[in-house]
């Protein structure tokens, strides 16, 4: 993990990669979390997390989702869902006038009614919603939002 103050400089250089799970119930339910930290802060948004440096992207996705859903979900069975990009106009820190760029890969896997499930250190809650719910919600993130606005059209 690098210091704060390295970090910083690599958010204010450089867009992050990162990979963020679509989780999803036999009902179509979507699981969100509600976010503590920034950026994303305060509102529900699919859970995620940035690639490291030298990590191979399916190392990366075993340890968001067991970091960010826990033993109970599957690490296989994933599928790339395209790539987005989120632009922030603050950061991680909080560092006035840096924003974030991150360069996302989503993954959905579609996973049992009954999985059990508890927040991690950067959720206050996690919760099951319908898409056509999540859509209508203003404290949904839109970057959340766009992962399900086109499903007609081959989004997750």
């Amino acid at each position: 993990m690098l210091p704060k103050e390295v970090l910083i400089e690599v958010v204010r250089s450089a867009p992050l990669v990162s990979i963020d799970l679509i989780a999803r119930r036999p009902d179509g339910a979507v699981l969100l979390g509600y976010r503590r930290n920034r950026p994303a802060q305060g509102f529900w948004f699919v859970p995620g997390g940035r690639i490291l440096k030298g990590e191979r992207m399916a190392e990366a996705l075993v340890r968001i989702v067991r970091r960010e859903l826990g033993e109970a979900v599957p690490v296989t069975g994933w599928r790339g869902a395209g790539v987005f990009e989120h632009l922030y106009d603050d950061n991680f820190a909080g560092v006035e006038g840096v924003g974030t760029h991150y360069v996302v890969l989503p993954h959905c896997l579609d996973v049992s009614a009954d999985v059990v499930l508890a927040p991690d250190d950067q959720h206050d809650a996690l919760q099951w919603f319908a898409v056509p719910e999540l859509l209508a919600r203003a404290d949904v993130h839109p970057y959340t939002k766009a992962y399900f606005r086109t499903e007609g059209e081959g989004a997750a």
